[in-house]
């Protein structure tokens, strides 16, 4: 069911009925792009998003990635967050979340993480910044957060022209909160107050954008990112000025969008 019609041009946004369903789309998506990518330039350089909003996607992407393991030895992977303090071995740790939900069942060319337990986060985000910047990023597969967020460019730390790719942010109150309301932690205390992200620059440089926005806790977040003003308030509005951008919701997601875009 395609809401373009009545949403704007950009992004492309499709509302499915199921997670399921919404997942699977994603994931053709991303395959088709990645092994076009490969083809024409003999490697791809993608970005991975790591939240319990990418399961779906996830879980249709493994069995798709292992019938061309010639196409994925050429992918070189990185991922758009961690929270400060937390070693890769973390329960919690989002290099431990894309591990369990993906790079143990796909062989890749290379896995680049975020050391976000490095006591010199300023070095290491340059260094991830310097990564970044060695050659175009070809694919981004995502979420939005509850308040809007891309990765931790919450809105009072969101800048559309941030001057680095990789920055500490320290994070909204509604953007922890969210991590319980995921289940990723039992309490707002537990939750790390402050994170390394890539910033929203990096999003809008890339090839294709390919948005994975399932529940209806992200119901208004994502009536905001289609129609809301463009701006920091909601990051997510980043979509709208990108030319190769989709956003898969569920039924639930959109729930809060017009009648007719639900049709």
């Amino acid at each position: 069911m395609s809401a373009s019609s009545i949403l704007p041009a950009q992004p492309i946004t499709t509302v499915y009925p199921t997670r399921r369903a919404m997942g699977e789309a994603a994931a053709q998506l991303v395959q088709s792009e990645i092994g076009k990518v490969v083809a024409a330039k003999g490697s791809a350089r993608i970005i991975m998003a790591c939240a319990p909003s990418q399961n779906d996607y996830y879980e249709a992407l493994i069995p798709l990635a292992r019938t061309t393991p010639d196409v994925w030895s050429k992918v070189h992977v990185f991922h758009m967050d961690d929270y400060v303090g937390l070693t890769a071995e973390h329960e919690q740790s989002f290099r431990n979340y894309l591990r369990k939900h993906f790079l143990n069942y796909v062989p890749v060319a290379s896995f680049n993480p975020l050391q976000a337990e490095t006591p010199d986060l300023a070095a290491e985000a340059r260094r991830y910044d310097n990564l970044l910047a060695a050659a175009p990023i070809d694919v981004i597969s995502m979420g939005i957060g509850e308040n809007g967020h891309i990765a931790f460019n919450d809105p009072p730390v969101a800048d559309f022209n941030d001057s680095v790719r990789v920055k500490v942010v320290k994070l909204d109150p509604i953007c922890r909160q969210q991590q319980v309301n995921d289940g990723c932690f039992p309490t707002f205390a537990d939750v790390p107050a402050y994170a390394l992200s890539l910033t929203l620059p990096v999003f809008a440089q890339a090839g294709l954008l390919a948005c994975i926005v399932p529940t209806k806790l992200k119901a208004q977040a994502v009536r905001d990112t289609l129609l809301g003003p463009i701006g920091a308030a909601c990051p997510g509005t980043l979509l709208r000025r990108h030319p190769r951008a989709h956003l898969f919701i569920d039924a639930d997601a959109a729930s809060l969008l017009p009648a007719e875009a639900r049709a």
